[in-house]
């Protein structure tokens, strides 16, 4: 079940608003801020960065599109991480059609990989002044055979702890919830409910960030205040506020502030519609290009800033989503995943899913996410009459039909 929390006007800061540029200490301004990284990011780095902007918005779009909740909140990068773990064992139009989704169009699968395994290592020790974990893991069926070769450069590019698991057991599920819950600290608890009979793979993402604001706001500044939700109604919310020099920009359809975090290579960027903009709208133009536009013109100066606190836990099917974006074969009997498995030609995606969690306060943001993707061998075809269907008693021999009938909602027997 999917918890809506906060209000939908944030859900776009909070995906795009952690954009990087080195465990929590406290209140960063006597820190020295970092202003540039610690080394100029690789041809790989920039690379899947650019592809994982691209894929962001896009998610973001569709995600938006096929939800009418008023919160969404994604992590497009734990996507991206768990998804690239099974691109490795995708062939032909599966690996295609996933790695153009990614946006990676028809870079080199070496180039891929490396790509992860750079950008991991850069983000895990970028701020000393927040928490950020990245951690991968790939869950298989005992007595299925894989290819090991695929497990090999799970460890190798995306730092992955390999597991093989009796998926019959009652304490399966647990098990992998386990790490999941180690991985995010205790903020999701489960990713696998139960284990269908037909799954033989689950490949996991788990982030966890945590900072304290540069500046933090004041508790003493929180007030009650009206929030206007999308349909015009009003809500009552805990309003932080907070007046110093901050980095800001404005058009003609938006405001937005960028708050840091740590030593200012995290920060969290709030776009504002202007008044008598949708959000919605806003979102469906919004492309990485575009993004990068506007985080290039930001300025400092003081202004007033008003920032509702706020909690959200959330879980999405990405499914329908990905597929709109063009990732279509690997979830149907026609994926190829031989590099996975030699019964790859038997094995397709049933799920991608993503739970979350965010919490922004007086002191900073605490969030967190995973997500698991699902892979189960295909049964053979299947005739399930789950909705209206014809019925037709005959005699097949001279043809004769005895009874028909429509069966639309079928009674108890």
């Amino acid at each position: 079940m999917r918890t809506k929390l906060f209000p939908r006007a944030l859900g776009l800061a909070a995906l795009v608003g952690l954009t990087a540029c080195e465990s929590l200490t406290g209140p960063g301004a006597a820190r020295k801020p970092l202003t540039a990284l610690p080394r100029e990011l690789s041809a790989a780095e920039r690379s899947v960065i650019s592809a994982s902007n691209r894929f962001a918005f896009g998610l973001l779009r569709e995600v938006d599109r096929a939800d009418t909740a008023s919160n969404v909140f994604i992590s497009p990068l734990s996507a991206s991480m768990a998804l690239g773990m099974t691109l490795n064992g995708a062939r032909g139009a599966t690996r295609d059609e996933m790695r153009t989704t990614l946006g990676f169009g028809t870079t080199p699968m070496d180039e891929v990989n490396a790509s992860y395994r750079s950008l991991i290592d850069l983000l895990r020790g970028l701020d000393r002044g927040v928490e950020m974990r990245i951690g991968n893991s790939i869950w298989a069926r005992q007595g299925y055979p894989f290819e090991e070769a695929f497990f090999q450069t799970g460890r190798k590019y995306f730092d992955a702890e390999v597991s093989t698991l009796d998926f019959g057991a009652p304490s399966a599920p647990a098990t992998i919830n386990a790490w999941v819950d180690r991985s995010t600290n205790g903020k999701i608890k489960t990713i696998v409910t139960s284990i269908p009979g037909n799954v033989v793979m689950y490949l996991i993402n788990a982030i966890y960030f945590k900072g304290a604001w540069t500046e933090p706001f004041d508790p003493r500044m929180t007030r009650q205040a009206p929030f206007t939700r999308a349909d015009g109604t009003r809500q009552q919310v805990r309003m932080m506020n907070r007046k110093a020099p901050v980095r800001h920009l404005s058009g003609p359809d938006f405001q937005a502030v960028d708050l840091p975090y740590g030593r200012g290579a995290f920060s969290m960027t709030v776009v504002l519609p202007a008044q008598g903009t949708d959000l919605d709208a806003l979102v469906a133009r919004l492309d990485a290009e575009r993004w990068q536009e506007w985080t290039g013109k930001f300025t400092e100066g003081e202004m007033d800033v008003y920032l509702p606190r706020f909690r959200i836990e959330y879980e999405k099917a990405l499914n329908s989503s990905l597929q709109a974006l063009g990732m279509v074969t690997p979830f149907g009997a026609g994926a190829d995943f031989t590099g996975l498995s030699p019964r790859g030609l038997g094995l397709h995606i049933s799920e991608v899913k993503q739970k979350t969690f965010v919490e922004v306060n007086e002191e900073g943001t605490e969030a967190a996410a995973a997500t698991s993707v699902s892979i189960v061998e295909s049964l053979g075809p299947t005739f399930r009459a789950d909705r209206p269907f014809l019925v037709v008693i005959r005699e097949r021999l001279s043809g004769t039909i005895l009874f028909m009938g429509k069966i639309g909602a079928p009674p108890a027997s």
